[in-house]
Formats: C-alpha cells, sequence, structure tokens
C-alpha cells in the first residue's frame, strides 16, 4: 500500500514557479466549483501555496508528513484512511495526491466518504503514462492519468463529474521535451534530493506568463493536452 513518500519537493520549495503557476490555474478552472463552501477540507498539499484561493470558514488540512502542516494547524494523518467522520465537508480537494495512492479504489472511497451529500471534490493529477521518469519515482507516485482514466475512476467512485481538463498546456512543449531529453539519458533514481531544478529569472518569467495566459483561457475554456490534469465532481444527493 502506497500513500506517497515524505518529503515532497513542495516542502523546500514552495514559491517554485510550478507551484505559483499551479495556483493560478487550478483558481481559473476549478473555483467555480468552490463557492457558498464552509467546511472545506485540502488533502496532502498544505505545503504547497496552491490552495489559498480555497480558504474557507473553516479549512482543514491534512498531510501525511508533518513538515508539510502549519504550526499548530492540521492533521498529520493518510489519504487512504482520513481521520474524520463521514460527510462532514462541503469540499474536498486533492491536489496531486491521487497518483500517490493505492489501492486507487480506498482513497477515492476516502475522499468521498468524509464529503457530504451534494459536496464537491476537486482534483489535480499528472497527465501521461509516456511521462514517466525519474521524477515520477522519486516523488513516490505510482500512476499517471489521462483525462478518461481519471474520468472514469472518479465516476467509479459515485462521484458525477462536472469538468475535466488538462492543464499546464502552455508549458507542454517544454515538458514535453524535458522528458523527453530524461528518457535519452536514462535519468537515474538514485538518491533522495526531492529538489527542482531552478530556471534562470528569464525563463521562469517566461513560464510564468505562460501559465497566466492560459488561466486566462482556462476560465471559460477546458483544454485537450497537458502535463495536469484538473477535475471538479459533485457527490450525489
Amino acid at each position: 500500500m502506497s500513500d506517497g513518500r515524505p518529503g515532497s519537493a513542495s516542502i523546500e520549495q514552495p514559491q517554485y514557479w510550478w507551484y505559483r503557476a499551479r495556483a493560478d490555474l487550478l483558481r481559473a478552472a476549478l473555483s467555480d466549483f468552490a463557492v457558498d463552501t464552509r467546511q472545506v477540507l485540502d488533502v496532502g498539499s498544505a505545503d504547497g501555496p496552491s490552495v489559498g484561493w480555497l480558504r474557507g470558514h473553516q479549512h482543514v488540512t491534512v498531510d501525511l508528513d508533518p513538515r508539510g502542516l502549519r504550526p499548530g494547524g492540521g492533521v498529520n494523518g493518510s489519504a487512504l484512511a482520513l481521520p474524520f467522520r463521514d460527510g462532514v465537508f462541503d469540499l474536498v480537494s486533492a491536489f496531486d495526491v491521487v497518483e500517490h495512492c493505492d489501492p486507487e479504489a480506498v482513497v477515492m472511497a476516502e475522499l468521498g466518504r468524509v464529503l457530504r451529500p451534494g459536496g464537491r471534490l476537486l482534483l489535480s493529477v499528472p497527465a501521461y503514462e509516456w511521462a514517466w521518469s525519474d521524477h515520477d519515482v522519486r516523488a513516490g507516485h505510482v500512476r499517471r492519468y489521462t483525462r478518461p482514466r481519471l474520468v472514469a475512476a472518479v465516476e467509479r467512485a459515485g462521484f458525477v463529474v462536472l469538468r475535466a481538463t488538462y492543464g499546464f498546456s502552455g508549458v507542454f512543449p517544454m515538458f514535453a521535451a524535458e522528458r523527453l531529453v530524461r528518457r535519452v539519458r536514462g535519468g537515474s533514481a538514485k538518491g533522495d534530493d526531492q529538489r527542482l531544478p531552478e530556471p534562470g529569472p528569464a525563463a521562469e518569467h517566461a513560464l510564468l506568463a505562460l501559465s497566466r495566459a492560459e488561466a486566462r483561457w482556462l476560465g471559460s475554456h477546458d483544454v485537450g493536452f497537458g502535463s495536469s490534469v484538473f477535475l471538479a465532481a459533485g457527490k450525489p444527493v
């Protein structure tokens, strides 16, 4: 059974460009499904900046790695056995969490169990098995997804999918090229260094500009490719 490895890169690099861009993209794609929510649970991304826009009246975070929790706040626990009663949250988010969890059906069932009838589920996951690399191994991933695969997993768990789109399409050519280089060079999974390579200032500026442009598009349009999948679903009443 896997629930991810403690030591996410976002703990040491919360201001890394990718996490900042993800916050903008998630807000653009999913914020319409997070209105009128008071009891909010964020699973597994307390260490990154991607959920600041989700802070609700009663916002709870749970993370497997206690270093990912704010001092004096949050709960140390597993997404495979959430330490909460049934049906207590209006909204549950799990951004780049499900791909760490095996069995998949168990994490989906747990996310649904703590969500009240009529509540909303927000997810993001990494896209495409062909993009698997040593980075996924080091990050403790079990799988990567396509949009249809994530939709099918969520629907098997009894949810109704409200929106599913790819994300990070603006920087996708660079992502694909980087994964190709890793494959050609035979990237190594040795060692425990989770730090992500820092781009230069000019490259970071360009990456963030492309992501901001995509965020404006995602506000009203789905995209057909990208290195992540974003999904919103509802739990039937």
